[in-house]
């Protein structure tokens, strides 16, 4: 708490003790305690939805110091679980574009979940217009029970109870980009090309559905990043407005990561990072990524960053072949919010993207407001967190995979109780062969 909130708390302390027994509350203390909730309403700022809440007592004596902005508790990412409070009955099937192996799947869920489960199927328009789904007979059937929505047009919020990814990452991460609030629950089948963040295969899918619709299923909780866009011709009231709203408009939510880079420029990036409003440093280089747990594994890696388990609440800030060797990546609190703009006096502009998606020009006096976002995607586990995350490292990146070392039994020449006298016999003869 900040030193003028406890002025204000010991004013109303003191003017309690002041009052008269049985006197009425004072309308100087409602209005103190309404500054007091006011001002740290203002200064609560998101964490993330995945850390377990620290015991706040320390020893006989020291305590953290409570106020009204304190975070809600959550309980151990290990156990967090799917529950339905009542039956989903919408469905939103995501599918990934131009691949006619996903094709016949797709027909196939579809088909399942509208006869065999009565559920309501959501698809994207443009699904409607591919050819060598209009010409199977099967769909053709379909087409009138679907619902269809248009990218950028229409609003799901409150719409879908349940999403289903045929493909790739992509699709989950088109399912993000989808619901710039609250995502309802992904499962993501793997028929891609990579398939990090799909755990489950399609084999079996009625078994897996079902398992899932009646509430059998593990949740990985995948936090995202709140970015804004800051123009320099904004005013402070604008920007303190930008950073409370939670508009879709102004609010961009990322689930792998931010990335910031000098375009078609010839000149290095010169960038400002602020952490928390105090300058960090400057990053030089080709660019800076800002990622969450989950994108640790994608972009961040390749840069050399660590890759951090989705669960654990955190920001990871990479600079992009920075123009100083000393320059590492950094792993933050997921609570901060970071500040990135053009250096003054920078060279040339920069670009920004967000998932690879919405490039746009970073000029300078613009600023980018990055920090974590409340609505994380509920991503449902094929097994449970622990396992689905390293098969996706063993089976994806085969991290740590090699050759294995040979046991010292399976080495024959270092073993057995006449190697000394056989390395003797074989000198002996050799000496031989040369004298002869």
């Amino acid at each position: 708490m900040r030193e003028e909130d406890l002025i204000l708390a010991r004013a109303i302390v003191q003017q309690q003790q002041d009052a008269s027994p049985g006197a009425s509350p004072a309308p100087l203390r409602r209005t103190l305690v309404t500054n007091l909730q006011d001002k740290t309403k203002q200064f609560r700022r998101t964490r993330s939805l995945n850390a377990p809440s620290p015991f706040q007592q320390f020893g006989p004596c020291g305590r953290i110091m409570k106020n009204s902005a304190m975070v809600m508790q959550i309980q151990d990412p290990a156990s967090q679980r799917l529950t339905w409070y009542k039956p989903p009955l919408a469905v939103l099937v995501i599918k990934k574009v131009r691949d006619s192996k996903v094709l016949q799947p797709f027909v196939e869920l579809v088909e399942w979940l509208i006869h065999e489960k009565h559920m309501v199927v959501w698809v994207e328009a443009a699904i409607l217009d591919d050819a060598l789904l209009t010409g199977d007979k099967r769909f053709t059937k379909l087409q009138d029970k679907l619902i269809t929505f248009k990218d950028g047009r229409d609003d799901l919020t409150d719409k879908i109870d349940f999403i289903i990814c045929l493909g790739g990452d992509g699709t989950l991460l088109y399912a993000s980009l989808l619901f710039q609030k609250s995502v309802p629950p992904v499962m993501a089948f793997h028929l891609g090309s990579l398939g990090f963040l799909t755990p489950f295969q399609f084999d079996n899918f009625q078994e897996q559905v079902t398992n899932v619709l009646e509430g059998h299923a593990a949740l990985t909780l995948r936090s995202r990043l709140r970015c804004i866009i800051v123009r320099k011709d904004k005013t402070e009231q604008e920007i303190s407005t930008f950073k409370s709203s939670q508009d879709p408009s102004t609010n961009i939510l990322v689930l792998n990561e931010v990335v910031i880079d000098r375009g078609l420029s010839s000149y290095l990036s010169n960038i400002d990072l602020f952490l928390d409003g105090k300058h960090i440093t400057s990053v030089q280089g080709d660019g800076l990524i800002v990622s969450t747990p989950t994108g640790s594994t994608a972009y961040s890696a390749a840069a050399g960053a660590s890759m951090i388990h989705p669960s654990v609440p955190a920001i990871l800030v990479t600079p992009i072949c920075p123009h100083s060797l000393s320059f590492r990546p950094i792993v933050l609190p997921a609570g901060v919010e970071l500040k990135i703009a053009i250096s003054p006096d920078s060279r040339n502009s920069s670009w920004v993207s967000f998932d690879g998606r919405n490039r746009q020009e970073l000029l300078h006096g613009d600023s980018l407001h990055v920090t974590t976002s409340i609505y994380p995607v509920p991503s449902i586990c094929a097994q449970d967190q622990i396992a689905d995350w390293f098969d996706s490292l063993a089976e994806c990146l085969h991290w740590n995979v090699r050759k294995r070392q040979k046991c010292l039994d399976e080495l024959s020449d270092l073993t057995g109780s006449g190697t000394e006298d056989s390395a003797i016999e074989d000198i002996v003869r050799g000496m031989e062969n040369l004298e002869n």
